[in-house]
C-alpha cells in the first residue's frame, strides 16, 4: 500500500551544517520527524557542497518516515558567486556589477534542472531577468 504524504516542508539550509536547532528543529518537530536522522542524512549528502545555501523539499509520510530532495542553490546566490559580490543592489536601477555571456551560460547550465525552461536559451533569459532585478547588467 502506498504511503500517505501528511506534510510537505520546504527549507533552505547551508550545505553540511544542518543542526537540530532552529530553523530545522522548529520546522520538523511538529511534523513528528526524527530530527537527528534528517540532520545526519542531509549533512552526509551535502558535505561536498559546503558553503552553499540549498533548498530542501521534504515529504513526511503518515508513519513519520520522510524523504527529501536537495535542489541547486538559488539563482541569486549563483549569480552573486559568478560576479564575485556579497549582495545585489537594493534597487534594480542601481547597477553593482556586470555579468558576461559565459558567466550567464554557466549559471543557466547549473540551475537548468530546477528551472521551468525547455532549452538553454530560455534558461539564460530567466537567469538574466533575475540578475537585472538584482542590479547586475548582462552582456
Amino acid at each position: 500500500m502506498a504511503k500517505l504524504v501528511t506534510k510537505i516542508i520546504k527549507l533552505q539550509i547551508e550545505a553540511g551544517k544542518a543542526t537540530p536547532a532552529p530553523p530545522v528543529g522548529t520546522a520538523l518537530g511538529p511534523a513528528g520527524v526524527n530530527i537527528g536522522e534528517f540532520v545526519n542524512q542531509f549533512n552526509n549528502l551535502t558535505r561536498p557542497l559546503a558553503g552553499s545555501i540549498l533548498p530542501v523539499l521534504m515529504k513526511v509520510y503518515s508513519d513519520r518516515t520522510f524523504d527529501f530532495i536537495v535542489k541547486k542553490p538559488p539563482a541569486s546566490r549563483l549569480i552573486l558567486k559568478a560576479v564575485g559580490k556579497e549582495k545585489g543592489s537594493d534597487k534594480a536601477q542601481n547597477k553593482v556589477a556586470k555579468m558576461t555571456k559565459a558567466q550567464l551560460e554557466e549559471v543557466a547550465k547549473e540551475k537548468m534542472e530546477d528551472l521551468n525552461a525547455n532549452d538553454l536559451e530560455h534558461a539564460k533569459k530567466i537567469i538574466a531577468g533575475t540578475a537585472r532585478s538584482m542590479g547586475i547588467d548582462t552582456e
